[in-house]
Parts: structure tokens; sequence; C-alpha cells
């Protein structure tokens, strides 16, 4: 079976652990409703965050809010380029699926929708991107 690449972002509203815990939560299981993912079927997930989200690690909102106890979790610190987008939680499911590259959805929510404006995902509450 192949392996694919699932990619998403988004940003927290605060550095404190129930701000992280809540937007990566929500990530998550819009990738997981996007691409029908199961547990069973992922072979890691690896996080980063940038240098001021510091008061939790995602990987816990994968392990208690969706119960991803035996999926390999590893959290890391986006590296720190002046200038990018702050305050986000970035990552990277790496799944065992039949489906195509094409048929993937990656989910990029809120502030990180400009990251990759191709896969962002509008949120109720969300100010629309604009341009192109």
């Amino acid at each position: 079976m192949p392996v694919r690449g699932v990619r998403g972002a988004t940003t927290v509203a605060r550095n404190d652990e129930a701000a992280i815990y809540k937007a990566t939560l929500e990530l998550l299981e819009t990738m997981v409703k996007l691409n029908g993912i199961r547990p069973d079927d992922v072979g890691y997930v690896l996080f980063t965050v940038t240098e001021d989200v510091d008061a939790a690690f995602p990987a816990d909102a994968a392990r208690a809010g969706l119960g991803w106890t035996a999926v390999p979790l590893i959290c890391g610190r986006e590296i720190p380029v002046p200038g990018a987008l702050g305050k986000c939680v970035r990552v990277l499911v790496v799944w065992n699926t039949p489906k195509t590259q094409a048929e993937i959805r990656h989910a990029f929510l809120h502030g990180a929708r400009v990251l990759r404006r191709a896969w962002a995902i509008d949120l109720p509450g969300d100010v629309p991107l604009g341009g192109p």
C-alpha cells in the first residue's frame, strides 16, 4: 500500500495548554474528516511549533482527543525564519492509503491559511483571504 503525507497547519489564539490543545484537535479532526484517516493506517505524525508556542505538546491532543495512543507521535520546533507566521502548529501525518497523491486533502486553518492558499479551509468566523 502506498504511503502518503497529509499536511496541515493552524494558528493558536494564545500560548496556553487549552488553546494549543483546541487548535490542534480541530486541525486533526478536519484532516481525518477530509481524508477518512483511521489510526491503524497512520505510520507516524510529526508536529512542529513556532518558538512562541511552548505551553503544551500538540501531540497530547492526538492522544487524548483522538485516542491515537498507539500512533507514534513526535513534536519539534519550527525553523525560526524572521518574519514567518507566529503562533503556528504544523503537522505531517504519514498515512498508509490506496488514495493517490491528488486525492489527498491537506488542511490549512485560520491564520495558517496564508501559508498554502490552495489548501486553505475556511471555517466559520474566518476573515476571507481575498486575492489569488
